[in-house]
């Protein structure tokens, strides 16, 4: 049985243009106290093609983690444009929020990006090289699918590949929906205040709180 689940994941600032940060609201709930970080990423999908333009646009460990339900803001830089081929750039992608114990992939969220320009004739015109300055990123939120892992969570080994079907539930109210694209699939391969999340010069600073009896951790991101 999973220790950790996700029960909100919220888009903040979108849509956006094309160059600011992606930031993600993200609620999970914690069964019991865990012994190590749980470690998050966000990671867009340059080409649906191969995984090699994959980016990993930030990783953070947030810990310890004391049993209950807890809040953060997730915030990472735009995709490096010229990792992605010149062709993909417009159009339909996927950007992917992951959580991992020891080193091990137990869920993640996906959701469809549609990137395109903000002025109509553009969109039917577009120039031979892309103008990022006119670009759009939409995240359709009302389609996510999310896809689970069994892990071990004791040891922290085995499951990375053994993925549950897709499902409503959690974050709740996400619905699920059919894809072409394998980066959902498996194939991708306290009350206490001191959890912090850590990445380039930013942390996430914590406070706490009670909510219907229940200690909620509530974190919000701190400028570097």
């Amino acid at each position: 049985m999973a220790k950790v689940h996700i029960v909100n994941v919220a888009c903040l600032d979108n849509p956006s243009p094309f160059s600011r940060p992606f930031q993600f609201e993200i609620t999970f709930e914690c069964l019991e106290n865990l012994q190590e970080d749980l470690e998050w990423k966000i990671i867009y999908v340059g080409s649906a093609q191969s995984e090699e333009y994959d980016q990993v646009l930030d990783s953070v460990l947030v810990g310890p983690i004391p049993g209950g339900r807890h809040m953060f803001v997730f915030q990472a830089d735009p995709p490096d444009t010229s990792k992605i081929p010149q062709a993909d750039i417009i159009g339909v992608t996927v950007v992917l929020i992951t959580c991992s114990y020891k080193g091990h992939e137990f869920v993640r969220v996906g959701y469809y990006v549609n990137i395109e320009y903000m002025d109509p004739e553009l969109r039917e015109n577009p120039p031979s090289a892309p103008d990022f300055q006119q670009v759009q990123r939409n995240i359709l939120t009302s389609q996510p699918r999310v896809t689970k892992f069994n892990i071990d969570w004791d040891e922290g080994v085995g499951g990375g590949s053994n993925a549950e079907n897709s499902e409503n539930l959690p974050p709740q109210d996400l619905n699920c929906f059919p894809i072409e694209s394998n980066h959902f699939g498996p194939t991708v391969a306290p009350p206490s205040s001191s959890m912090m999340a850590s990445s380039k010069p930013g942390v996430y600073a914590i406070s706490t709180d009670s909510v219907d009896g229940m200690d909620t951790t509530a974190a919000c991101v701190l400028n570097g």
